[in-house]
């Protein structure tokens, strides 16, 4: 079956930071000045904006990718590595802007027996001040804009773009910031990881936080929390919303696939709890299977496990 099963699906553009991710898997992390032996090594395209693209386009969404990178082609491997296997994804990386004399962004990542993930990164600074070509002409023709807040002087002038044309604006709080990031007021959708937003707030509890945030945007707020509850705020109060239990294997791009899922749904015009259920999907099957972005799952996968989890909760209820 086609990594897109639907030619028609709504037109996503995903910014942000693009990864060559090496991945260990590890029966334990190791300890300080210890060694381990890795059970399984394999080599796969990551970053926030990559892994969701993967995991949109996998569910039927027509997807672009927009972020800086090494190059210029046949100089950098990472970059030409990562862009060869979202081709085959059927991601489009026309803007996908390599810089010459640079690499691309390189992740070490070891997961153990439980599926938990240890992560390094090494990026080159001067990617981080890359800004887009013609963001304008990047979001003249989707439906949806996905953003993550790594690159920032990248993805805001996207953001802002998108917002002048009207259109829904996902970002992901990923990186921790500042409570008055200039990226929060340009979202109409704020999507924080839980050490996003507690590092960014300085709170512990996450609805509280949320609560913070909502001070300075008036986007829809929401905080994953693993495999813990969904935390939202919807009419300025805080609510849960329970994520699918699963056997994690790789939590690895498990909140980009929720990302993926998210955008995707609330392009095709569900509610935000709607669309907050389908990404957990999304993320839960992706967690039951080892290999990062390789692990999306493909729509009809979602639609079996979203109608078997239905079927098993009507058998209990009744």
């Amino acid at each position: 079956m086609s990594s897109v099963e639907t030619a028609g699906g709504p037109r996503v553009l995903c910014a942000g930071i693009i990864v060559l991710d090496e991945v260990f898997r590890v029966a334990e992390f190791p300890k300080p000045d210890g060694k381990v032996q890795a059970d399984g090594y394999f080599v796969v395209n990551g970053g926030c904006a990559a892994n969701a693209a993967v995991a949109a386009a996998r569910l039927g969404g027509r997807v672009a990718l927009a972020g800086p990178m090494g190059g210029p082609p046949g100089h950098d491997d990472n970059g030409d590595r990562v862009l060869a296997a979202l081709g085959r994804e059927r991601v489009d990386c026309a803007a996908c802007q390599r810089v010459p004399g640079l690499a691309t962004a390189l992740s070490a990542i070891f997961i153990d027996a439980r599926g938990d993930r240890m992560i390094v990164t090494y990026r080159d600074e001067r990617i981080a001040t890359v800004t887009p070509a013609d963001p304008d002409a990047l979001v003249a023709n989707v439906d949806i804009v996905l953003a993550d807040n790594r690159y920032p002087a990248f993805v805001a002038p996207i953001c802002a773009a998108a917002r002048r044309r009207g259109m829904p604006l996902v970002l992901d709080g990923d990186r921790p910031t500042v409570e008055d990031d200039p990226l929060f007021a340009l979202a109409t959708h704020l999507i924080f990881s839980s050490e996003c937003l507690r590092d960014t707030t300085g709170v512990a509890d996450l609805a509280e936080g949320l609560l913070r945030i909502a001070q300075r945007t008036a986007a829809f707020l929401a905080v994953s929390n693993g495999p813990d509850d969904i935390v939202y705020l919807e009419c300025g109060r805080p609510q849960r919303l329970p994520v699918f239990k699963i056997h994690a294997v790789d939590t690895l791009a498990a909140g980009d696939a929720f990302h993926g899922g998210f955008v995707l749904a609330l392009a095709e015009g569900k509610s935000e709890v709607e669309a907050m259920r389908f990404g957990s999907a999304v993320a839960g099957i992706k967690c039951s299977r080892l290999g990062g972005s390789a692990g999306m799952p493909t729509r009809s996968e979602v639609e079996a496990f979203l109608a078997k989890a239905s079927a098993a909760a009507t058998a209990k209820v009744r």
